[in-house]
């Protein structure tokens, strides 16, 4: 990869160029992601995407097939439950979202216990292994954005219609169930990958932190989009400067990193009128 070829000749080390590649890769797709969630007051329902993601790496050891695949097999499944649920009003979403989270996290690590191999990876899997990203987690982490990114560009307004008001897309010939499904889709891709980056634990704060400190800056929900995605790249980069100059654990690094812009936005960047959702 010239990329990383071209980050070793000033003296960066090969695994840190993928890093920050990988990092970068996820940050850009979850900018915009990040930024309808914000608008929809998603986060718990992230989370409870992320806790599930724990089952689909155990399920992905004893099936003994990549967990990433289980990860998002299990995302999607998860996504569509709940999706369900709401829709059948037998249960709350807040407590819909809270049973099918937790459970699937104590699914998880009840089945942890029989497995092994697993236990000495626990920790990567729950607050991520960015160090340790190869050349093909990289490409497929483009790959799969640029396919996300695609999807999103395709239902960027039906989505925001979305959000300002179903009724009212419903009425301008919006097809609401389709644009919710295809969002949870994508969030449940956009959770597997990021899920090598920052973790299980910490995947929610990349996708939120970016996209709320944007909002304090952007006048348009494309230039919030665009500014989350900026913010997030710009947060793994010192995350992960952070984490080679202290030795402390890359994925939190970036989060706090993301942490810290969200911070500064409120204090520097708060405008009175946005036209934002």
């Amino acid at each position: 990869m010239r990329g990383i070829a071209m980050i070793i000749d000033f003296g960066v080390p090969d695994f840190m160029a993928r890093a920050m590649l990988a990092g970068a890769g996820v940050a850009i797709v979850a900018g915009p992601l990040g930024s309808f969630m914000v608008w929809r007051r998603m986060a718990y329902f992230g989370e409870a995407l992320a806790h599930s993601s724990l089952l689909g790496v155990v399920l992905g050891i004893v099936l003994g097939v990549m967990p990433w695949l289980t990860v998002l097999a299990l995302s999607l499944v998860v996504a569509i439950l709940l999706y369900l649920m709401e829709q059948s009003r037998r249960a709350t979403l807040d407590s819909a979202i809270g049973i099918v989270a937790h459970g699937a996290l104590a699914v998880g690590l009840v089945l942890l216990a029989f497995v092994e191999s697993a236990r000495l990876d626990l920790f990567s899997y729950l607050f991520g292994d960015v160090l340790a990203v190869t050349r093909q987690e990289v490409w497929l982490i483009y790959g799969g954005g640029a396919l996300v990114l695609g999807v999103l560009a395709i239902f960027w307004h039906p989505m925001l219609s979305v959000v300002v008001n179903e009724e009212v897309a419903s009425v301008e010939g919006v097809n609401v169930t389709t644009t919710k499904i295809a969002h949870l889709m994508i969030l449940a891709v956009v959770v597997a990958a990021a899920m090598k980056v920052v973790g299980v634990v910490l995947i929610v704060a990349l996708l939120i932190a970016p996209a709320s400190a944007a909002r304090q800056l952007a006048n348009s929900p494309e230039q919030m989009a665009v500014f989350a995605s900026l913010a997030g790249v710009m947060a793994v980069a010192i995350g992960l400067w952070g984490s080679y100059q202290f030795d402390t654990p890359a994925g939190p690094s970036i989060v706090v990193a993301a942490i810290g812009l969200f911070i500064l936005a409120v204090c520097f960047g708060n405008r009175p009128v946005r036209n934002v959702p």
